[in-house]
């Protein structure tokens, strides 16, 4: 058993006795900011900081588990078919283009909720924190009837794919725009209805620890011995299971007293990406850190996945219920149980997520209403040729 060794600040990175550094990546590869001293700047979508005289490091960013993987390069767009979503039921899981002009382009995932004209996604997909400017324009599109080739991009030229434009944002007002932040949620308002063949979603409301779930998302591909490997704009689902938030009673305080930042995590949850050893087992390991070995798993086989950059603001799906948003990455490095050195979407690395039932008030209330619609000019387009976009970034 590991027992809680003191820490100490070393060139920019947690090391503890053992040697370990910590780097988070928050979900999607992209422009994204810095923290200095945790206060929030724009800058190259890496973000350091101080906290209790430690540095450390975090940029915002499905990885399969079969050496096939979602997609490992351009010669196997496909990947292992084992990841591939199924029509009509991932229909509701749309990819996101957002415009922010001279800023440039980026993409991430996002959800249909039973209003049918909203969409559930990461705030800082669309937001550097509460208060800051939303993107210029921003498209939400739906795959065709009955899905499309798996190794088609939903950004590219698909027949019968729908495009609807985001006329409102609704950013959480407590999102700091820091990567590790249990308010990293937003809620489009599109102008007009989804797609009638678009599968909508309620919310889940239940507590999430210890339980196996459903993630999926338009990311980076690649597999957990490589890591990120191929581009974004292939859907992929897969499984994990929430292993605890930083708020777990069995870390006293630890992750949530401006550890990560000044952005509220207790309710930030994590899933690592298991192979079923014990030696990459992180949230076990970092269990263990802290004298419990409750977390100790290996995992759910070639089933389980990992979240990757592109993947931001995509679903955790139970029993069909929007239960989480994808949010960030995150490593404590190889001495830990991370397979590779940095923070690569390689086995053992975690996935952050931001729960649905903490939300569920904000999600409710926000909802678009026919009582207050929002105007709808041109909002639909249905893709037969399609556009080419080309240069797109992963939105953090």
């Amino acid at each position: 058993m590991i027992t809680r060794r003191k820490l100490t600040a070393v060139a920019g990175s947690l090391v503890m006795a053992m040697g370990v550094s910590l780097t988070a990546n928050a979900s999607l590869v992209g422009t994204g900011f810095t923290v200095t001293d945790n206060k929030g700047i724009t800058f190259e979508n890496v973000a350091s900081g101080k906290s209790k005289g430690v540095s450390w490091q975090a940029r915002s960013t499905l990885i399969g588990s079969t050496a096939q993987g979602t997609g490992t390069s351009v010669t196997d767009e496909a990947g292992d078919a084992l990841y591939h979503p199924t029509f009509p039921e991932y229909s509701g899981v749309v990819g996101i283009l957002m415009d922010f002009g001279p800023g440039g382009a980026f993409v991430c995932s996002g959800t249909l909720l039973d209003d049918r004209r909203t969409i559930a996604t990461a705030a800082h997909c669309v937001s550097s924190g509460a208060g800051t400017a939303n993107p210029l324009t921003t498209t939400v599109f739906f795959q065709p009837e009955g899905g499309m080739d798996p190794g088609l991009s939903i950004y590219g030229t698909n027949v019968g794919q729908v495009g609807v434009e985001v006329a409102d944002y609704i950013v959480h007002p407590e999102y700091t725009g820091e990567v590790i932040d249990q308010n990293d949620i937003a809620l489009l308002t599109l102008e007009a209805d989804a797609p009638e063949w678009a599968i909508s979603h309620g919310v889940y409301t239940g507590e999430l620890t210890g339980l196996d779930f459903n993630v999926a998302g338009y990311g980076v591909r690649g597999n957990g011995f490589d890591g990120g490997t191929a581009g974004t704009g292939r859907m992929r689902e897969g499984d994990n299971k929430y292993d605890y938030a930083w708020g777990n009673e069995a870390f006293d305080g630890f992750f949530t007293d401006d550890f990560f930042g000044t952005a509220e995590t207790e309710w930030s949850y994590v899933s690592d990406h298991d192979n079923g050893l014990s030696t990459n087992d992180q949230a076990g390991i970092i269990g263990q850190f802290f004298g419990t070995s409750e977390f100790n798993d290996t995992g759910l086989g070639d089933d389980e996945v990992g979240v990757a950059g592109g993947d931001s603001g995509g679903p955790n799906f139970i029993d069909g219920l929007l239960a989480g948003i994808n949010s960030y990455g995150l490593t404590f490095g190889s001495d830990f149980g991370d397979a590779t050195a940095g923070l690569d979407n390689s086995f053992g690395e975690f996935s952050g997520y931001v729960p649905t039932w903490i939300h569920a008030d904000f999600i409710a209330n926000n909802l678009f209403s026919d009582q207050n619609p929002v105007p709808s000019p041109a909002a639909i387009a249905l893709l037969g040729l399609g556009i080419s976009f080309l240069g797109w970034k992963k939105r953090k």
